[in-house]
């Protein structure tokens, strides 16, 4: 599995908590990474603040990974760029954002990625991440009996 943030992300639990929380990107990948070894799977996690990065490790993700958790940061109302590296690959991609997009900034309601994604879950904070790896492992695998 493939678990890629976007533009300020690196600075989740610095920036605007009483938005984004007090939990690191460090925190959401280890508990991402536990939610997937109930499956059995693995998690490659990277960050970029470039979108060619982002495109490039997205279009890598169709030969490498059995899905894709992106939270794209303000990519998501900017980029087609990225809406199309998306709809260039066959494996399912699930847009998160920890706050709650549609009761912010009118321009953060728009996401030009939605439409190309598996789905989308915001306003649940980090917890968005786990609940895509969810879906994902159980698309994908069945939750190890332990």
């Amino acid at each position: 599995m493939l678990l890629l943030n976007g533009p300020n992300l690196n600075r989740l639990g610095k920036r605007e908590p009483d938005i984004y929380g007090k939990e690191t990107l460090d925190d959401v990948e280890r508990d991402v990474r536990k939610v997937l070894q109930r499956y059995s799977h693995e998690l490659d996690a990277k960050q970029s603040n470039h979108e060619g990065e982002l495109i490039d490790w997205l279009h890598d993700a169709n030969d490498h990974y059995i899905g894709v958790i992106f939270n794209p940061g303000a990519y998501t109302h900017t980029s087609i760029a990225l809406r199309d590296a998306i709809q260039s690959i066959n494996v399912p991609v699930i847009e998160v954002h920890i706050s709650n997009v549609h009761s912010r900034e009118s321009f953060r309601h728009t996401s030009l990625l939605a439409p190309v994604c598996q789905g989308q879950i915001v306003g649940l904070g980090t917890k968005g991440y786990q609940m895509a790896a969810i879906f994902l492992g159980e698309r994908n695998g069945e939750e190890k009996n332990e």
